[in-house]
């Protein structure tokens, strides 16, 4: 089902997109050599309390409630890396994901980040993962299909040598975190046949492309949530949620564009 929102509703998830955007920042800003990744997690969390935003992470049901309001993931740690006492070294690729809802509406985002200098390959797939997040944002406006998205995401991850995640796909989100539709970053045959959806103006969706540098394939870790590469080769993820609005696609977890959103 293809849940369409109205140009207030749209606004309103803005909100929550700028609270995650600054999160993010808050995340970025302790990233260094030596500090934990509970530590990043701890000083999101205060900053979602300071702006009475609800974070959606902490608490999500599984066989351990996820304990935590990032999922930090670190080199060969694909998604739902659980924040603990592990330290940053040097070269480090940590993928920071989170959400908040605002008023009620959601907004989910996550950054790769390099700590200090990775080795060339490695920030190559940095690179690549970010390039492929917003070739979806430019190709949303220009496509009618999102299979039609999803195989360009895909063509240019393959051409750069890498690999998408397939074990796990964005998706639709607005009043809570998950919706439909699922929005995979590759084309499938489930896809062609009935997963597809047209790309119009109200259609809000988190496109979170994830991608390793070796095999696509990935398990989980005994913590029964960290998701690690088969083969322990890294892997990075990006992620925005994305309306298309009558004016184009707008990443609604993107910075501040105007005066009025700097004073947030």
């Amino acid at each position: 089902m293809q849940i369409l929102r109205s140009k207030r509703e749209i606004e309103m998830m803005r909100k929550a997109g700028l609270v995650v955007w600054h999160a993010l920042q808050v995340a970025k800003s302790r990233l260094r050599v030596g500090v934990t990744t509970a530590e990043i997690d701890a000083a999101v969390e205060e900053f979602f309390a300071s702006q009475r935003a609800e974070p959606l992470f902490k608490g999500v049901p599984g066989r351990v409630p996820f304990p935590a309001v990032t999922c930090i993931s670190v080199n060969e740690e694909v998604v739902h890396g659980i924040p603990g006492p592990r330290k940053l070294v040097e070269g480090d690729i940590v993928s920071i994901d989170t959400g908040c809802k605002v008023g009620g509406w959601c907004g989910d985002s996550a950054v790769t980040y390099v700590v200090g200098k990775a080795d060339p390959e490695v920030q190559r797939l940095v690179d690549v993962t970010e390039h492929v997040l917003n070739l979806a944002l430019e190709l949303m406006g220009k496509r009618t299909f999102w299979s039609e998205v999803a195989a360009e995401m895909e063509r240019l991850v393959k051409g750069a040598g890498f690999s998408v995640v397939e074990a796990f796909v964005g998706h639709g989100i607005g009043r809570e975190m998950h919706e439909d539709p699922q929005v995979p970053n590759f084309v499938s045959d489930q896809l062609r046949r009935n997963g597809d959806f047209r790309l119009v103006p109200g259609l809000v969706i988190a496109v979170e492309p994830m991608v390793n540098m070796g095999t696509k394939r990935v398990r989980t870790m005994p913590d029964h949530w960290t998701q690690i590469t088969a083969d322990k080769r890294p892997s990075a993820h990006f992620e925005h949620t994305i309306a298309i609005t009558e004016s184009g696609p707008v990443a609604l977890t993107a910075g501040p564009t105007s005066e009025a959103e700097r004073l947030f």
